[in-house]
């Protein structure tokens, strides 16, 4: 195709022609936050600051902080937004165990598919609208369901702990499978395995003989088995305190 100039005369062959520039996005939290979700994702926790961020918008840093105060408030944003993938039901008190284990499943599903975005949660404060969300379901799910609320409050304080200490301890093996270069999750997972009973079994015997007999049993469930048990745990302590 020939360049032409506003009168439709083309332009000449040794005129270097300037192709209009695709027009930008309008720089905005929103899409902040997204390209931080989509960093984090890919290259984890270590990978986000605010120079990347700008990098995967092709802006400068500076522009960002008309829209977000600093790496730490953009991690909030971040986890509010990861949190409003949980799906909620309608609470129903008289199935809240039900409900509850449900929610914790789902939450565990979602913050491991975002697994670094579980060390930004730690030690933060609900006050997103998804965080909210999440929060109201669950204390608003205990109260109907006949706890007190304070105690409904240290309950889900600790449930939402376990939750997110379960996905922390996730993120922390994904940064070791981009440490030494793998994607492979189950290769990864066998590798690691193999090394501990490995060296479970080179213990001495007497001075460690449970530990060093049933090595099979302490190796034998997966992760995902192993939240469930915890859970399980957890949602009989709450039941046994109900009124």
């Amino acid at each position: 195709m020939v360049d032409r100039n506003e009168g439709g005369v083309p332009a000449p062959p040794w005129r270097k022609s300037r192709r209009s520039a695709q027009p930008k996005r309008q720089l905005s939290q929103d899409l902040i936050i997204e390209a931080g979700l989509r960093i984090l994702d890919a290259e984890g926790l270590d990978g986000l600051n605010m120079r990347r961020v700008a990098q995967e918008l092709d802006t400068g840093p500076a522009s960002l902080y008309a829209h977000v105060a600093g790496k730490e408030e953009l991690l909030e944003l971040i986890y509010d937004r990861v949190l409003g993938e949980i799906r909620l039901p309608e609470r129903d008190p008289g199935r809240w165990k039900e409900q509850l284990r449900a929610y914790a499943m789902e939450a565990h599903r979602v913050l491991g598919a975002h697994a670094d975005v579980a060390r930004a949660a730690l030690a933060t404060i609900p006050s997103g609208e998804n965080s909210l969300r999440a929060g109201e379901f669950v204390f608003g799910l205990l109260i109907e369901a006949g706890m007190s609320p304070r105690e409904a409050s240290l309950t889900m304080d600790r449930l939402s702990l376990y939750i997110v200490g379960d996905a922390y301890e996730g993120s922390l093996h994904y940064a070791r499978m981009r440490a030494a270069g793998l994607s492979d999750k189950r290769e990864y997972f066998e590798s690691f395995v193999n090394q501990i009973s490995s060296y479970y079994r080179s213990l001495p015997s007497e001075r460690f003989p449970h530990v060093s007999k049933y090595v099979d049993d302490l190796v034998a469930d997966d992760g995902e088995e192993r939240f469930r048990y915890g859970l399980d745990l957890m949602l009989d302590g709450i039941e046994a305190r109900m009124a």
